[in-house]
């Protein structure tokens, strides 16, 4: 469950990171900052620059940043004002803090977060009551943050009762009593027909799951940065070959590219000449340049995404170690930076280079399973 909807990333490396508002503190007073979370687990919780969770939970501990206020304490938000508050009031502790932490982590790495893995926990729970289902769903629903508990499901009393063992007491809205039988049947029974009414039944559920996969990568999060090398390009293809501008010479009918990059480019231009040139020109980056100053084909804006995954499909059943190498990133998500526009990279752009060699990794992955056969023609 999103609770922190603002995007951010970090400067140079474009790693991903959402931020919310957290107090520091600098003396006797409470300084309104940012905490950002970023993909990799860095934060930067405003006091010390980046850090980690441990990180976090000793700023926390000493109190250098704070999620409740002492009374009377004096507060500054910068052009904003300063205030002194009387009898203030906190959503969350320093425990429910870091918890949120942690699911956002999870979250930027397409993972499921506390309450999505105890909500799974309650599906297999209603599909198979069993006592080791029993007390992983109880270890999944202690995993999520207290304040956030509200949401694994709106029937909270019946989820405590399937939690608790019978003969064993349970003190919730009803007050204090102690869960028979009868009563944990009863729970299961709620729990079951609220997830046929709302969501899936258990037993749709586990289907849809076991014959489409996962719904989250089960893969971290790939970032492909721009990359420099003085001395040449590695001889062992490493992630960099996933790269436009890595040297893949790719055949186009009866044309070769050096690269991607410049089959992408030199079939942007209607102007032949042009087009020889970019073809020819010393690597990726000056065939954008030279492809800047060439006439573009006037319905380039409605084909180019065709021509780049076509090149891209080219590119990888041409040269099968690279293949090899785009297989091995499994089901990651794969953010794709570099001097192109945002239309093709980044976390701020539609990332359509990143989202495309996740097609062209599953057409891969299709064919060496014998499933489809994708090819050339």
């Amino acid at each position: 469950m999103a609770l922190w909807g603002r995007r951010t990333f970090r400067d140079g490396v474009r790693v991903a990171g959402v931020w919310r508002p957290v107090f520091t503190r600098f003396g006797d007073a409470y300084v309104l900052s940012d905490l950002i979370i970023y993909a990799d687990g860095a934060i930067d919780c405003g006091a010390v620059g980046l850090t980690d969770l441990d990180g976090l939970r000793e700023e926390l501990r000493c109190g250098r940043v704070a999620t409740e206020l002492e009374d009377g304490a004096l507060v500054h938000a910068y052009l904003v004002g300063t205030w002194r508050f009387a009898e203030p009031h906190a959503g969350a502790d320093a425990d429910m803090l870091i918890g949120e932490v942690i699911d956002e982590i999870d979250r930027l790495n397409d993972r499921p977060d506390s309450v999505e893995r105890c909500q799974q926990a309650l599906m297999s729970y209603l599909d198979d009551p069993t006592e080791e289902n029993r007390l992983a769903l109880l270890d999944h629903y202690e995993a999520v943050p207290h304040h956030l508990r509200q949401y694994v499901v709106s029937n909270q009393e019946s989820l405590w009762t399937l939690m608790t063992e019978p003969g064993d007491p349970l003190t919730g809205w009803s007050g204090e009593q102690i869960i028979t039988q009868e009563l944990h049947a009863q729970a299961l029974d709620e729990l079951r027909q609220h997830v046929r009414t709302l969501h899936l039944s258990s037993a749709e559920w586990h289907a849809r799951m076991q014959a489409d996969g996962p719904e989250h990568p089960q893969a971290p999060t790939l970032t492909i940065q721009p990359t420099d090398y003085p001395g040449g390009w590695p001889d062992i293809a490493g992630v960099e070959a996933l790269r436009n501008d890595y040297p893949a010479t790719i055949t186009m009918g009866s044309q070769n590219y050096p690269t991607v990059s410049h089959a992408y480019w030199a079939l942007s231009t209607s102007d032949p000449d042009a087009h020889d040139r970019i073809a020819a020109a010393p690597d990726g980056l000056d065939a954008v340049k030279l492809a800047v100053q060439a006439p573009h084909r006037p319905e380039w804006p409605d084909v180019r995404l065709a021509v780049m995954a076509t090149l891209l499909r080219v590119k990888f059943i041409q040269h099968p170690l690279l293949a090899l190498v785009l297989l091995a990133t499994r089901d990651a998500r794969i953010i794709y930076n570099g001097p192109e526009s945002d239309y093709w990279t980044g976390e701020n752009g539609t990332n359509w280079i990143g989202r495309l060699l996740e097609l062209t990794r599953s057409e891969l992955a299709a064919t060496r399973a014998g499933i489809l056969n994708i090819t050339l023609g």
